[in-house]
C-alpha cells in the first residue's frame, strides 16, 4: 500500500498529480498551520506576452496559528471570474483552450463552499477524473489520525503511513533532507522519493516551467498529458 501525502494546493503543478498518480492512497494534509504565500490559495499560468502571472483565491482574515482546515475564502470579493479573464489570452496559442476553460468554468461554478480545502479538494478530484487517475484521496483532518508520536518534521508522514497500514511512502525528493529513513525501515515501511524528469513541451514562446496543471492541460491532449505525468522515478526501493 502505497502512501502520499500533501498539503492542498490551488490547481497544483504537474508533480503533485505525479505522486497521485504513484500512490494508492494519497492524503491531503490539512491539519497544520497554513503557511503565507504558499501554494493553497495560489498558482502560476502564463502572462499574455511573457512570463507568468498569479491566479489565486482571496482569503478572509486569519491568525498565523490557524490551521489549513480552518481557513475560509473571502465571501465578499468576486475571485472566480477574475480567474477566468486571466486565462482567456489562452485562447490565441493553445490548442486546447475550449476544453480546459469549460473544465475549470465548470470547476469554480460548481463549489459554492467557504472552505480552501474542500475548493481544492473539489479541484483535485475533478482533474484526476477528467487526466483518468483513480487514486483513492482523504482528507487528514476527517481521518481522525493520533498524532501523539510526531516529535519532527519528517514524523507526520511516518505516522499517517503507519495508520493508514502503508507499506511504502513517496515523499517529493526535495524534502528528503527531513526524512531520518531508520525511523521508516524500523516500522516496516519503505521511504521513497519521487524525482520528476525533465518536462517540456510547447507552450508557443519561451517555455515556463512548474506552472498550474491548467497550463499542462491547454496545451496537451489526454494521451500527452499521462504520458508527461508518468516522467518520473522512484527512488530508494
Amino acid at each position: 500500500m502505497k502512501i502520499a501525502i500533501m498539503q492542498p494546493y490551488f490547481f497544483p503543478y504537474i508533480g503533485y498529480f505525479q505522486l497521485i498518480h504513484e500512490a494508492d492512497i494519497f492524503v491531503i494534509f490539512d491539519d497544520v498551520k497554513y503557511i503565507h504565500r504558499g501554494w493553497i490559495n495560489r498558482n502560476r499560468v502564463l502572462k499574455q506576452k511573457d512570463g507568468w502571472q498569479y491566479i489565486g483565491v482571496p482569503l478572509e482574515k486569519h491568525s498565523s496559528h490557524t490551521l489549513i482546515k480552518d481557513i475560509s475564502i473571502h465571501s465578499e470579493i468576486e475571485w472566480k471570474s477574475k480567474i477566468i479573464s486571466q486565462l482567456t489570452h489562452y485562447k490565441k496559442v493553445a490548442p486546447y483552450y475550449y476544453k480546459t476553460i469549460k473544465l475549470v468554468e465548470n470547476i469554480l461554478n460548481s463549489f459554492n463552499g467557504s472552505s480552501i480545502v474542500e475548493l481544492n479538494k473539489h479541484i483535485i478530484i475533478s482533474i484526476i477524473d477528467y487526466i483518468g487517475i483513480k487514486t483513492k484521496l482523504l482528507i487528514s483532518s476527517e481521518c481522525g489520525f493520533n498524532y501523539s508520536d510526531v516529535a519532527g518534521p519528517g514524523d507526520w508522514a511516518l505516522s499517517i503511513t503507519k495508520q493508514l497500514s502503508g507499506t511504502q511512502y513517496i515523499n517529493p525528493i526535495a524534502g528528503k533532507e527531513l526524512f531520518d529513513s531508520s525511523k521508516y525501515h524500523d516500522s516496516g515501511i519503505d521511504l521513497t522519493y519521487l524525482s520528476s524528469e525533465y518536462i517540456e513541451y510547447t507552450q508557443k514562446r519561451e517555455f515556463e516551467p512548474s506552472l498550474s496543471i491548467i497550463d499542462l492541460l491547454m496545451f496537451n491532449d489526454g494521451d500527452q498529458i499521462l504520458q508527461l505525468i508518468t516522467k518520473y522515478k522512484i527512488e530508494g526501493r
